[in-house]
């Protein structure tokens, strides 16, 4: 069992949570992951470390509530128990060379650009960030995002706050004005990392890109979080989720994120698997 020591609603639809989890906390590097269940029953959700603090051996998650899972976890609070927080997962995000950085977060995506920004500083890195959103009600980490980048550009869709716009405005107008980044790291809707991987690919910037396919055992043998990267099938779980943004097939990606999209609307379904065996 892994204790909640800290539990932050962000947003109306985004909390953060502080799990005690010593040994992932003593190895997490930017861009790993975790996969938990809320009980015995609960389905493996992956989520992205957002933070680990080797010295207090708390593990920072931050998730949107959506679905069943998400709203079973988001009822839990400080002092109580999650049944199981594996990690870390993943390969950590590539951050040697890179001297110069642009960060780009859209919507709760912040929350995982937002370590890869804060590793990148830590380096001695220039980091400017680019962090997106619908409106000024949702804006999440704006002081953590201030105090690890030397320029933070927060836009909204509505113009409610910052800068009005999407981040590829904001990205092509960086660009145009002479900046020169060694990468861009773009975490967010796979739609708006479609977008900015064609600006950076005009303009010939290196851009990473984290997906999220559907996953399930986060160790490749499911095959469930499969990927098209430079023509080459490849597992988000044990190759990424970091990748080449100009290699991935996005379309692909979008199409697949979407087959089970009633499915996870609903609060709960029946396991064929599980009906079979009664039968027997």
């Amino acid at each position: 069992m892994y204790k909640i020591l800290r539990k932050e609603k962000l947003n109306e639809t985004v909390t953060l949570m502080e799990v005690d989890s010593p040994l992932i906390a003593k190895k997490a590097r930017a861009g790993q992951f975790v996969i938990l269940r809320v009980d015995e029953k609960g389905e493996r959700l992956p989520l992205t470390i957002a933070g680990a603090d080797e010295k207090t051996g708390a593990v920072t998650i931050i998730f949107q509530v959506v679905g069943r899972t998400t709203k079973l976890l988001d009822a839990l609070n400080e002092g109580e128990s999650i049944l199981d927080f594996v990690g870390p997962l993943g390969v950590p995000t590539h951050l040697d060379g890179i001297q110069k950085a642009l960060i780009i977060g859209g919507g709760v995506g912040c929350a995982i650009a937002y370590p890869q920004a804060k590793a990148l500083f830590a380096r001695g890195a220039a980091v400017d960030m680019i962090a997106g959103f619908r409106s000024k009600d949702i804006v999440i980490l704006e002081k953590e995002m201030r105090a690890c980048t030397d320029n933070l550009y927060i836009t909204t869709d509505d113009g409610s706050y910052g800068e009005k716009g999407f981040v590829t405005d904001k990205l092509k107008f960086l660009l145009d004005n002479g900046n020169q980044y060694d990468a861009v790291i773009a975490i967010g809707p796979v739609i708006m990392m479609k977008f900015v991987c064609a600006v950076t690919k005009e303009y010939g910037v290196k851009t990473i890109v984290s997906l999220n396919p559907v996953m399930v055992d986060g160790t490749g043998m499911c095959g469930g979080c499969r990927v098209t990267v430079g023509g080459q099938i490849k597992f988000a779980c044990v190759d990424g989720p970091d990748f080449d943004g100009h290699q991935v097939d996005f379309d692909e990606l979008m199409r697949r994120n979407s087959f089970y999209k009633e499915r996870e609307a609903q609060d709960s379904h029946n396991c064929r698997m599980l009906e079979m065996g009664n039968r027997n």
